[in-house]
């Protein structure tokens, strides 16, 4: 199995935050660790598994310049930096994968399942597609079935752990924090950790059953923007209409061309 491993941070086990996500902030070196060490979790527990003949780790919070490259095991090849293309979070899908897996994963703008709850940045109030609030774990699961790619492992907040589960009922989900009103309640690093590795291993060890997540045919997209400027903005792509001052529609079948739009104007 070729895996794709996604690497966010807010959903990260102790973070609380965001100058604890943000290069320049006081804590995130210490919490870029904490970042790392699980996504080392995941590839140990994915090499482990015995199954996974090739792993691709994919820094995908902010810069995407946050994971320590020389902790990874070195079994693993790492893409950093952001490549200029759709695929975003996933970009690395392109080379060709079987499955995608995702650590760090946080709840959805305008959702109260994480303090740092957003959807792609925090210029959007909100995603939604086809009338739900849609997580950059949705879009991502999206994005892996255009590829051919099944989702099969999450970590990160309570809520996108329930969401993702009920999306995809195979997948291995492990919850490391949840919001507490404006604060984070998380497991302690070292126990999120073993519970990622040893989840991680036994999602890669079940190879049956494993398909890509069944795409709409046909997606209605609503982008909410926080300024009146971004809406105007986002007006201006092809086929997007204006819906209120705040917000830009697309309607599209292809979901290629969901993440277009998205990456133009989102």
């Amino acid at each position: 199995m070729k895996l794709l491993l996604s690497a966010d941070m807010e959903g990260t086990a102790g973070i609380a935050a965001w100058e604890e996500t943000a290069k320049g902030g006081a804590e995130y070196a210490y919490f870029r660790q904490l970042m790392t060490e699980e996504v080392c979790a995941a590839c140990r527990g994915a090499l482990a598994s015995g199954n996974v003949t090739e792993l691709l780790v994919r820094d995908a919070h902010g810069s995407a310049c946050n994971l320590l490259p020389d902790r990874l095991p070195k079994e693993a090849k790492v893409l950093r930096a952001w490549a200029g293309e759709p695929g975003g979070m996933v970009s690395g899908l392109a080379l060709g994968f079987d499955a995608l897996a995702m650590t760090g994963c946080h709840a959805a703008a305008y959702t109260d399942g994480n303090p740092l709850a957003h959807t792609l940045n925090t210029k959007n109030q909100f995603i939604r597609i086809n009338g739900e609030l849609a997580s950059e774990f949705l879009i991502n699961a999206y994005a892996a079935a255009l590829h051919g790619a099944a989702v099969i492992f999450v970590s990160g907040d309570e809520a996108v752990c329930q969401s993702a589960q009920a999306l995809c009922p195979t997948i291995t989900a492990v919850p490391v924090l949840r919001a507490h009103g404006g604060a984070s309640l998380s497991l302690q690093p070292e126990r999120a950790r073993e519970e990622i590795c040893e989840g991680m291993r036994a999602a890669a060890s079940r190879l049956d059953n494993r398909k890509p997540v069944p795409l709409p045919g046909h997606f209605s997209v609503e982008v909410e923007f926080r300024s009146h400027v971004q809406a105007r903005r986002g007006g201006f792509y092809p086929g997007a209409v204006a819906v209120g001052r705040m917000g830009v529609g697309f309607e599209s079948d292809d979901f290629a061309e969901v993440l277009r739009f998205l990456f133009f104007t989102a």
